[in-house]
């Protein structure tokens, strides 16, 4: 056989499964992790002076929402790249800018909690959004299926949850509209 395996073969049944070639360390993808864990870092520095809104989430949705984290923040950095496809790194680092904006949102608002989960224009919760839309476009940029299905499962979970959040601040996501301040 000439050449190193592809990275996914047909496994039984013609399930997709991964060669052990996927593995590898990519700084593409911990640059990307460490991008979007980096602003997060605000709430240990600069803690919300207004508490971040409680409210009750369904365990599914809670352990979706956690797994993602973990599963998007660690995959990019241990899965080798694909073939890069570079045009989408235009929309990763357009979501990357977006997500940075709202931290900076959440500053100028004097670090109120509610920001966190306030819409923008008629994006819902574009603080739970914006990270999954980076990890998406990485996904694809990258070449690593890995990272899209932990985006996945990222969406199922986080977005949901930020909603459940939002509605118990009193924030209506689906009417309210974000005022320039």
């Amino acid at each position: 056989m000439d050449g190193p395996p592809p990275p996914l073969t047909a496994g039984r049944c013609g399930a997709a499964t991964a060669s052990v070639d996927t593995v590898g360390f990519s700084p593409l993808g911990l640059g990307v992790a460490v991008a979007v864990l980096a602003p997060n870092l605000l709430l240990v520095w600069l803690p919300p002076r207004q508490p971040i809104p409680t409210a009750q989430v369904p365990r599914v949705l809670a352990w979706l929402e956690r797994t993602g984290q973990v599963l998007c923040l660690v995959l990019p950095a241990v899965v080798a790249p694909g073939a890069l496809h570079w045009g989408w790194a235009v929309p990763a680092i357009a979501a990357l800018a977006g997500y940075y904006g709202l931290w900076g949102r959440y500053l100028r608002r004097g670090r109120s909690g509610p920001a966190l989960y306030a819409p923008l224009w008629r994006i819902p919760v574009p603080m739970a959004i914006l990270p999954v839309a980076v990890f998406l476009a990485s996904a694809a940029w990258l070449g690593n299926a890995w990272l899209a299905g932990a985006a996945v499962m990222l969406a199922a979970g986080h977005i949901p949850a930020a909603l459940i959040i939002a509605r118990g601040a009193g924030e209506r996501p689906e009417v309210r509209r974000s005022r320039a301040r």
